[in-house]
């Protein structure tokens, strides 16, 4: 992308960032005009999970660009916004182990971002979604990290000419796939138990790395993508459960 072009971009996605509309069934959607493609894919609920291919190289961009900051800023701020610490293995009083969240340890390289109020809001929906699914909190952990990669916890609406095919919501689920109408998977609620429901058709999701149990549901184009969120989603988990 040239310098004028990111310009561009980056300055449409500024001005429509904080349009985000709040309707009466708690859904806060944001669509965003002039965006490049997030990165990431979610097929239908009953999807088999494509072979890896190696790491996601461009699925922060649009936040990136629509805030401003480099990857840099955004570990040291997303580490104050959190407050936690998913390396100590003796937890905070009622707070999940690491052991619980991360069973597996995580792979490669981790990222983070910062959150807002918005993006806290749809983590803590995950949550409670894992909760009524009854998939603990290593679900919610695969919930939350998937989401990170997918619209970095923004409930999008549609994109547009930049869309990625029908794709919406916290999950990307495409209506054309069998996720649900447009309301619906733009509902954090049930985007999230949509989610959940698939990942308890998987056979021992239990004991999958999160990468793999999360690609088996989406069926991204970046099947290695979402080891990358494993350890902020693991903190704020940690945080909202």
């Amino acid at each position: 992308m040239t310098t004028e072009r990111a310009t561009i971009v980056k300055a449409d996605f500024t001005r429509w960032l904080p349009a985000i509309a709040k309707t009466t069934n708690r859904k806060t959607v944001l669509t965003i005009s002039g965006i490049a493609v997030l990165g990431g894919l979610a097929f239908g609920p009953t999807a088999v999970a494509a072979p890896v291919t190696g790491p996601h190289a461009g699925a922060v961009a649009a936040i990136d660009l629509a805030t401003g900051k480099t990857r840099q800023q955004a570990t040291v701020e997303s580490a104050l916004t959190t407050g936690e610490n998913t390396s100590e293995s003796t937890p905070s009083a009622g707070r999940p182990s690491r052991d619980e969240l991360i069973p597996h340890g995580v792979e490669g390289a981790q990222s983070r971002i910062p959150l807002d109020d918005a993006q806290l809001a749809n983590a803590r929906a995950i949550v409670e979604a894992a909760k009524d699914s009854g998939v603990g909190k290593r679900g919610a952990v695969i919930g939350v990290a998937t989401s990170l990669q997918e619209s970095k916890l923004y409930n999008l609406g549609h994109l547009g000419a930049y869309n990625d095919h029908d794709s919406q919501g916290l999950f990307q689920q495409r209506p054309s796939s069998g996720w649900g109408s447009p309301d619906q998977i733009t509902d954090p609620e049930y985007a999230s138990k949509a989610f959940f429901g698939a990942l308890k058709n998987i056979g021992g999701w239990q004991d999958l790395p999160l990468t793999a149990a999360a690609q088996t549901v989406q069926v991204s184009a970046y099947p290695y993508a979402y080891a990358q969120w494993e350890e902020q989603a693991a903190d704020i988990v940690a945080r909202l459960w």
